[in-house]
């Protein structure tokens, strides 16, 4: 008897600091910078991005200017299927009735306004690297967007998968806001070239290969992947032999500006509305993206 109560005690004890590591933690408002708000920022930001290749709602006008994010991309995983949500700036579908700091938390922690963990399919282990001025001119860009009327549809996964508990343990091993890669600290443009394609571009979920925990290996960043999409692979962007290495910078940059490859080859698949978005930042951003990727380590 004396045995099994010990037992339970050790179990009770390990249940305990399990939760109490695995916990979601939200920010609290002192963290927030003294900002002045840049929306011009925030649409530079929401296109680095690419947020309305996801978000966009399904029934969007081909063609339209103005993004309206009602979301409802069915997202197909071997864990289930993802629905990806309205983030239009509407109150009761959207996130329209979330402050600052919400927004915040979402991006950089993972946690919803409730409380409760978000999936990683919303890729927050990216823009946990995105700096709370850039987080805080993006939520002030999308409240300046359409409201959608769009309902948010419920995930559809498998077990274990549904139980968001699980979640934090995959945080404590995934979530990490440093940087991938080392560059010089007196080099501003790779300096912004890994912050684009570290934190808001996050070019990593998609081209970087994952392990046993669904995380990012990040001894094989950005050396290719199978494709989300269920079809092929995608493309190693190191510049190793099989990746970027017969590609040069301005090669790289002509690229994400038009679509077409040294080779007069154009963009494909999913690649078609990054480079879209990407074609609509300043050149400069361009410039500092196709930099980094010449100095990476190659894979």
């Amino acid at each position: 008897m004396k045995r099994l109560l010990i037992l339970l005690g050790l179990v009770a004890l390990l249940v305990l600091v399990s939760f109490s590591l695995t916990r979601p933690v939200s920010l609290t408002a002192d963290v927030l910078p003294e900002h002045k708000v840049d929306i011009a920022n925030g649409e530079r930001l929401f296109h680095a991005g690419g947020c309305n290749s996801c978000h966009g709602s399904l029934d969007n006008e081909a063609g339209s200017e103005v993004p309206v994010l009602g979301g409802g991309l069915a997202m197909n995983t071997p864990f289930g299927t993802f629905h990806v949500p309205n983030i239009s700036p509407h109150i009761t579908r959207g996130i329209g009735s979330w402050s600052t700091l919400d927004f915040v938390n979402a991006m950089h922690q993972g946690v919803s306004p409730d409380g409760r963990h978000y999936y990683p399919s919303f890729p927050y282990a990216s823009y946990t690297r995105m700096r709370f001025e850039d987080l805080m001119d993006l939520k002030s860009y999308l409240d300046t967007l359409p409201e959608a009327a769009h309902i948010n549809e419920a995930h559809e996964l498998k077990f274990p998968w549904n139980l968001r508990e699980g979640i934090g343990m995959w945080k404590l091993l995934n979530l990490d806001s440093a940087p991938v890669v080392s560059v010089p600290d007196y080099n501003d443009q790779l300096i912004r070239g890994r912050y684009l394609v570290e934190g808001p571009g996050h070019c990593g979920e998609c081209h970087t290969p994952r392990d046993w925990t669904g995380g990012l290996d990040y001894g094989r960043w950005l050396a290719g992947a199978p494709n989300p999409d269920g079809e092929g692979k995608v493309s190693n962007i190191t510049p190793d032999e099989k990746g970027l290495a017969d590609w040069s910078a301005g090669d790289i940059e002509y690229y994400l500006e038009s679509g077409f490859t040294p080779d007069y080859d154009t963009a494909g698949s999913s690649m078609v509305e990054v480079q879209e978005n990407l074609a609509r930042l300043p050149k400069e951003d361009r410039a500092a993206i196709a930099a980094y990727l010449k100095v990476i380590p190659a894979r």
